[in-house]
């Protein structure tokens, strides 16, 4: 069984040719469409000398070209890396010599970018340029040359599941790494390999695409950029089971809902708050009519408990999910949104997924009620490319078992559930109390006129560290910090009340979605704060 991406994507086109597979803007391209532009690319990469198993850089927004490129590398039994468009070149430079690329597509609004770093890159021999819109010189051969000189034939011979699939993520604490994964390993754990319901794996690499023929097919639309591995498997996932995918060129909450309408769309697919709360808000005010949507899935980051009630509220018949994983890891866990008795909303706490434990320091399951690192078994990456010191801090073998720890710290629930408590490295600890940001978070923006918020600890001679967060607040809104401490005073315990606060503009976020805690403490750094509380 190939379980490979390219063979996955290609039972698919085989199955339903005519379908729309993607849409972005006012383009739709069809499955076969689609193939015969990721053939042509594909066939020229390899003519100018891509090969199995060579990396090729995509550094690109979103768009039908980017989704060509993505599957033209996979049929050659290359990787994709990821290459996040905010980059400055210094952070460019790192990656592209870092992931050693043969090859680089990217969109021309880059080419100046690009330009400034290439000379410093040796090994990277082939350039394509996409068209974005934009104007202006770029070296390298343009997209639509590219497809001209490439034939449209599938004739790339045999693929295997342990063809390397390669994603970068981090570069918020630190810079980025690459993960490494077999193509059979990823697709079970993100790409529908194993139902995430129930952990049953698929009889076989052609189930998906025999589903997707018996039905319709959904519409799914991915908010995330695709150099994210949520918007990444999202569109995949949905390519091997005859969905059509849609994509937006930027993040509108009012234009969110002008395409759900337009396009009909069926599951939008978000991460956390930083997407969700400004689509639900959008929608509260915008006269939207949304009837087609059955379905909301976050992953990546949880909701919080406030913006969980404003979906309960506004889209009662809507199944909201909330999944937790990494991009080590993969699917961990899965929580469906719903009231629980008392009318409150559930913390973050999902059903673990299958092989996922909470793990104490002695790499011993915690009993019900304690408090340990998030683990997971079963299909597993191979872990960090050219960083074995890494490697062995995520894989751990316990008792013969293979384990991954992406960094998670969980509390394991008296029903079986976990809750997500946030990364051990932004953890909080003062006066020897532990206080995970994630928490106040969620408390702050219950606050009415709070939008946004994001919790860090910074040093105190006294406490050793103590809470601080950074506020954005609604527009117009005043912040009353003596409103504040009262409202949070009956949510939280006094100590992770923060003891300054540094309201701002707007909270600076990753691509997608994630918070930036090196701009929090750049910016705490950097201007006085006010004091909200020293009490207990």
């Amino acid at each position: 069984m190939a379980a490979n991406i390219a063979d996955l994507f290609e039972h698919a086109v085989d199955a339903f040719g005519d379908r729309i597979a993607v849409c972005f803007g006012e383009q739709e391209v069809s499955y076969a469409e689609l193939e015969e532009r990721a053939n042509r690319l594909a066939h020229f990469l390899h003519d100018r000398g891509v090969a199995a198993g060579d990396h090729v850089g995509l550094y690109a927004g979103n768009s039908v070209e980017a989704v060509v490129a993505m599957l033209a590398v996979y049929k050659l039994r290359a990787a994709v890396v990821n290459v996040n468009y905010r980059y400055v070149e210094n952070e460019l430079q790192f990656l592209f010599a870092d992931a050693g690329l043969s090859a680089l597509v990217h969109d021309r609004r880059f080419a100046p970018r690009v330009a400034a770093v290439l000379p410093r890159i040796s090994g990277l021999h082939t350039v394509v340029v996409l068209p974005d819109g934009t104007d202006g010189a770029a070296d390298g051969t343009p997209y639509r040359e590219a497809l001209a000189a490439g034939r449209a034939e599938r004739d790339f011979g045999e693929r295997s599941a342990d063809d390397i699939y390669l994603l970068y993520t981090g570069g918020t604490t630190g810079y980025p790494k690459g993960v490494l994964w077999r193509h059979e390993d990823v697709w079970r754990t993100l790409g529908g390999g194993v139902d995430f319901m129930t952990g049953i794996p698929l009889d076989d690499e052609w189930q998906q695409s025999q589903r997707g023929a018996a039905g319709d097919g959904m519409v799914r639309l991915c908010l995330a950029p695709l150099i994210h591995g949520n918007a990444q498997w999202a569109a995949l996932m949905a390519l091997f089971a005859g969905d059509t995918v849609v994509m937006l060129p930027h993040f509108d909450p009012d234009e969110v809902w002008r395409v759900i309408d337009r396009r009909r769309v069926t599951v939008v697919v978000l991460i956390g708050d930083a997407m969700a709360r400004p689509i639900i808000e959008a929608y509260a005010s915008g006269g939207y009519d949304g009837s087609s949507v059955v379905a909301v899935s976050s992953s990546g980051a949880l909701f919080s408990p406030v913006v969980k009630r404003q979906y309960l509220d506004l889209l009662p018949n809507v199944l909201v999910t909330d999944a937790i994983g990494a991009s080590e890891t993969g699917f961990t866990g899965l929580g469906v949104v719903a009231d629980v008795p008392g009318g409150a909303v559930q913390d973050p706490r999902v059903m673990p997924g299958p092989h996922t434990v909470v793990l104490d320091a002695d790499n011993r399951p915690v009993p019900p009620g304690g408090v340990g690192r998030l683990a997971k078994s079963g299909y597993l990456p191979l872990g960090y490319y050219n960083d074995p010191e890494k490697t062995a801090a995520l894989l751990t073998e316990v008792d013969g078992v293979r384990y991954a720890f992406p960094g998670d710290l969980a509390r394991l629930e008296e029903d079986g559930t976990i809750t997500l408590l946030g990364r051990g490295s932004t953890c909080v600890n003062t006066g020897g109390e532990k206080v995970f940001p994630e928490e106040v978070e969620g408390a702050l923006k219950t606050c009415p006129d709070v939008f946004d918020a994001l919790v860090i600890g910074i040093p105190d001679d006294r406490l050793g560290q103590r809470v601080a967060a950074l506020v954005q607040t609604r527009p117009g809104a005043e912040l009353d910090l003596a409103g504040v401490e009262e409202h949070l005073r009956e949510r939280i315990a006094g100590y992770k009340v923060p003891r300054a606060v540094w309201v701002v503009d707007e909270i600076h976020r990753t691509i997608s979605g994630k918070a930036d805690y090196r701009w929090a403490h750049r910016h705490a750094a950097e201007h006085p704060a006010e004091e909200i509380s020293h009490a207990d």
